[in-house]
C-alpha cells in the first residue's frame, strides 16, 4: 500500500512538471493559458514536480506568489522522508 501511495505521489509530480511545461509552451505560442490559481494548486499538491517544472522551463520564476513553491517542495520532501522512515521499515 505504501508503495502505491508513493507511486501516486510520483505520478502527480510528473504531471505537475508536464503542466508547467505545457503552460510555458502555450505562452510562447500565444495560446490559451493555464490559470495561475491552477498552477498554484498543483504546486500545493505536487511541489517538487512544480518546482522542477518552473526551473526547467524557466516559467513563473519571477512571479512573487510563486516564490512559495520552493518552500513547499522542501516541506513535501521532509514530510515524505519522515513518513518513509516512520512507516516503511
Amino acid at each position: 500500500m505504501t508503495y502505491v501511495l508513493l507511486l501516486a505521489y510520483l505520478l502527480l509530480n510528473v504531471l505537475a512538471f508536464i503542466i508547467y511545461g505545457s503552460d510555458k509552451r502555450r505562452a510562447r505560442k500565444g495560446r490559451e493559458r493555464t490559470p495561475e490559481a491552477t498552477l498554484l494548486l498543483w504546486a500545493l499538491v505536487a511541489a517538487p514536480g512544480s518546482y522542477l517544472g518552473m526551473k526547467f522551463f524557466h516559467h513563473k520564476t519571477r512571479k512573487t506568489k510563486f516564490l512559495i513553491v520552493p518552500i513547499l517542495a522542501v516541506v513535501h520532501i521532509i514530510v515524505i522522508a519522515w513518513l518513509w522512515t516512520r512507516y516503511v521499515q
